[in-house]
């Protein structure tokens, strides 16, 4: 074996191009284009890396196969924010070979070792780069693809990162809400009981002819909302407004929504219709006939990812959240989307974990961040 660290592009495309090897055969992985993955590790493109580092490890054996792979991620924002010296282990991969753990050992004491180099006093993870992106291991659900911007995994991860002496930092919940078991009657008595209550309460659909305004709307939203939440880390304008960027042309207008009270904006929901289906049939590629292939099936969708959902510290518990999602359920029900998945949500976040429930949503998929105190 020998550990070998990223140093060219060449690298970096065989370090990304790995989960090939590791997917194979695997009916439910879903291979994100190789395009999108070298932007999340793009210093000049990807504003994450103006306040973090990273480096790139991989285990190659004696014919130059990877065996493994991992990211070290030091966000100095994080350490700012939480003022802990916390450092990341991020996008882990390891083939399901005889000697898996040792190999991931070696592997994961790299990155602990230069954590430890950097002063960092405990590793959390998997990230994909950040907190912000995609998180954890998917722990229960594996009998279905995973939906846009979540992550996916073979079950015996787990086992890897335990016999190395990973505990369990937390779990995140994925809910499934389909057409047929929508509450819908429920609801809407739930919808008008609070808007009888605040009249002044307005829902409306992102305006993307003014797009800067309403990103303006989003990170203050955003940044007030999530504050109390467990790892989270305030965006930067650059980074919220490259993520909007991104998104702007993939949303459907009405699936993104904005909450105002007495004209403050109170609360944003953001629904995504899930591409993962789309990406799924074009292997990473985005050629001239995959190019093709996406325009074709981007408008065969049939699912959704509730991705973003929040209300200001001093507007909740007022029903706003539920006005958000009724407006949501309604309109990819008119777009004729069958089902969603609202992710991710802390398995101890118990108002957000409730509400899913009320929307008749059930719980599928749970995944599991971990933690390592460095010695």
């Amino acid at each position: 074996m020998k550990i070998k660290i990223v140093s060219n592009n060449t690298e970096l495309l065989k370090f990304i191009k790995f989960q090939w090897d590791v997917y194979r055969n695997d009916p439910y992985w879903v291979p994100q284009l190789v395009s999108d993955t070298k932007l999340l590790f793009d210093e000049k493109k990807n504003f994450f890396w103006e306040h973090a580092e990273k480096k790139l490890f991989y285990v190659e054996d004696d014919n130059g196969k990877i065996l493994a792979r991992v990211a070290g991620v030091i966000d100095y924002n994080f350490i700012k924010f939480h003022n802990e010296q916390t450092g990341f282990f991020a996008f882990f991969e390891c083939l399901n070979i005889s000697q898996a753990k040792d190999v991931s050992s070696v592997l994961l004491s790299s990155v602990e070792n230069w954590l430890k180099e950097k002063g960092m006093k405990k590793m959390l993870g998997p990230t994909a780069p950040s907190t912000n992106d995609e998180m954890g291991l998917l722990y229960e659900g594996y009998d279905s693809d995973p939906v846009l911007m979540m992550p996916y995994n073979p079950p015996y991860y787990h086992d890897l990162l335990l016999s190395y002496g990973f505990k369990k930092a937390k779990d995140l919940f994925a809910y499934k809400i389909t057409k047929d078991d929508l509450p819908i009657g429920r609801i809407k008595k739930i919808v008008d009981s609070v808007i009888e209550k605040h009249p002044d309460l307005v829902v409306r659909p992102v305006n993307l002819k003014k797009f800067e305004q309403e990103i303006k709307y989003a990170v203050e939203i955003y940044n007030d909302a999530w504050e109390k939440n467990w790892g989270f880390v305030p965006w930067t304008e650059k980074e919220f407004v490259s993520q909007a960027l991104r998104l702007k042309p993939l949303i459907k207008s009405e699936l993104v929504l904005f909450a105002f009270i007495k004209n403050e904006p109170v609360g944003m929901i953001i629904t995504v219709p899930n591409y993962n289906e789309v990406l799924k049939k074009l292997n990473g590629k985005l050629g001239p006939i995959e190019i093709l292939k996406f325009l074709y099936y981007k408008n065969k969708i049939k699912s959704l990812r509730i991705m973003i959902m929040g209300v200001k510290k001093s507007y909740r518990n007022r029903g706003v959240e539920v006005v958000m999602y009724y407006n949501t359920i309604l309109n990819g029900l008119k777009l004729g989307y069958k089902w969603g998945e609202l992710s991710w949500i802390l398995e101890d976040n118990t108002m957000m974990n409730r509400a899913a429930e009320t929307l008749g949503a059930k719980l599928y998929k749970k995944y599991r961040v971990y933690e390592k105190y460095i010695e």
